[in-house]
């Protein structure tokens, strides 16, 4: 029964988290790119810096270990995103130079300018966030696992809290997939699958909790420094051109909106990250 209640529970985390924001977040992004660019930044930074690195230096494993891994991890997702560069400049052959100085300018058109961007550029980003958060819903999908071997309606408080945390989470995640990718099907299947992770993550807790329970520091560890990576390096350099102050004004609201609703969802949740 228990374990019913976890695959359950986990379902509706990480899949219904992703398809609940997909259903809010693909008629807003269409029309507010640049306003959900600074959300998705906003929670991005507050889910990794006030909830997720604080919860993994709160255990038992030596700090300096941790933000090695902290440190392993960021430079893990800088090479991922060069191995892309790397391999479309490959890819597509003559397109590689001209586009080389673009990317060492930054990432700058590859939001705005998604229909003339290169290939290298609409890449970028699209396997830093999707890994970081198969990493981070591994870790949802243990922490839903020993809620509900701890108590039954701790498992559901939690399941339904992850549920609420992570989708503005995956609002941010299918922005940065229909920036690289066109299709919403495709940034959709991604992120769904993604999503399904948490339920890989609950069964392996039920079945290894003891164990997997030491390595949950060091998974928390690598997803804040997926969200820390892809927010700095894709998100944030998109929101760095020159405005007037009131799209100025409107912009950091959003940022600032980003953390304060990541931050009103875990007192409101108590139990998520």
């Amino acid at each position: 029964m228990i374990l019913i209640a976890i695959i359950l529970g986990t379902l509706l985390a990480g899949v219904g988290s992703v398809w609940l924001s997909a259903a809010l977040s693909f008629r807003i992004l269409e029309k507010h790119t640049n306003h959900m660019l600074s959300f998705a930044a906003g929670a991005l930074l507050s889910t990794a810096l006030l909830h997720l690195l604080p919860e993994s230096l709160q255990s038992d494993q030596d700090a300096h270990t941790l933000l090695s891994v902290f440190l392993v991890g960021v430079i893990f997702f800088f090479l991922l995103d060069k191995a892309q560069l790397w391999h479309h400049g490959h890819e597509h052959g003559s397109h590689s130079h001209s586009d080389s100085h673009s990317s060492l300018e930054g990432h700058h058109h590859h939001y705005h300018h998604a229909n003339v961007s290169s290939p290298e550029q609409k890449n970028t980003g699209a396997w830093s966030i999707l890994t970081g958060d198969a990493v981070h819903c591994f870790g949802d999908g243990i922490l839903i696992a020993s809620a509900f071997m701890a108590d039954f309606k701790l498992g559901i408080l939690a399941a339904l809290s992850v549920l609420i945390h992570e989708t503005p989470h995956h609002m941010g995640d299918l922005l940065v997939l229909r920036s690289a990718k066109n299709s919403r099907k495709t940034a959709l299947l991604k992120v769904s699958l993604s999503g399904a992770v948490t339920v890989i993550g609950g069964l392996l807790g039920y079945f290894l909790l003891e164990t997997i329970d030491a390595l949950q520091p060091f998974i928390l560890v690598l997803a804040s420094s997926s969200f820390i990576y892809v927010a700095l390096a894709d998100l944030i350099p998109q929101l760095q051109k020159k405005l007037p102050i009131q799209d100025t004004i409107i912009q950091i609201i959003w940022l600032f909106s980003g953390i304060a609703l990541v931050h009103l969802i875990s007192l409101l949740g108590g139990h998520s990250h």
